[in-house]
């Protein structure tokens, strides 16, 4: 059994985003929020690891409280707990002050085996909140994951690198980056939605 928890971002629909031309920012007001698609492949992992070897899955994520909208999703594609981290004083943060408030909320929660974040959100694209989350808590991590394998306590990765694969063992409790290679995220579920 693993408890798992995955890291989710609600991120503007890219394809309907207008950028500032005086400011390069992204222009974000009356466009269509989305799950970050990455963190979708993480969910889907997550919830495809529990579909095997039991235990649970808590998606969280860190915004306003419209950001409940990805959660929602987030139970529709499986995941059996949500958790949402909001607070006024969020907003405009930066990767160090996201992974900070993120880091404090997995350690309030306590107990997970495994954390699951996508390997970057298409907002941003810095691939920084995963690793960090990681750091804050002392947690072993592998990014750029395309396979997940479970093995006793420790967990069997396989890498993508630029010009091939490295497979590499992790003990738990750890944190893993997934891209999009892992797999195909379902779609919801009727008795989810």
């Amino acid at each position: 059994m693993l408890n798992i928890l995955v890291c989710v971002k609600q991120v503007p629909d890219i394809n309907l985003v207008k950028m500032d031309p005086v400011t390069g920012s992204l222009i974000r007001a009356g466009v269509p929020a989305i799950l970050n698609p990455l963190d979708a492949n993480a969910l889907e992992a997550a919830v495809q690891l529990r579909e095997t070897l039991g235990g649970t899955v808590t998606a969280m994520t860190m915004g306003p409280a419209q950001a409940a909208q990805a959660l929602r999703e987030c139970y529709a594609l499986g995941a059996d707990r949500m958790v949402l981290v909001s607070d006024r004083r969020f907003g405009g943060a930066d990767t160090y002050a996201t992974s900070y408030t993120l880091a404090q909320a997995v350690r309030a929660l306590g107990g997970f085996d495994l954390i699951l974040c996508g390997r970057q959100a298409i907002d941003g694209d810095t691939a920084q909140v995963g690793p960090q989350i990681a750091e804050k808590l002392h947690l072993p991590q592998v990014t750029y994951v395309t396979d997940i394998q479970k093995d006793g306590n420790s967990l069997t990765v396989k890498r993508q690198l630029e010009d091939g694969y490295m497979e590499l063992k992790v003990q738990t409790p750890c944190l893993l980056t997934c891209i999009k290679e892992l797999n195909t995220p379902r779609y919801m579920s009727v008795s989810g939605i």
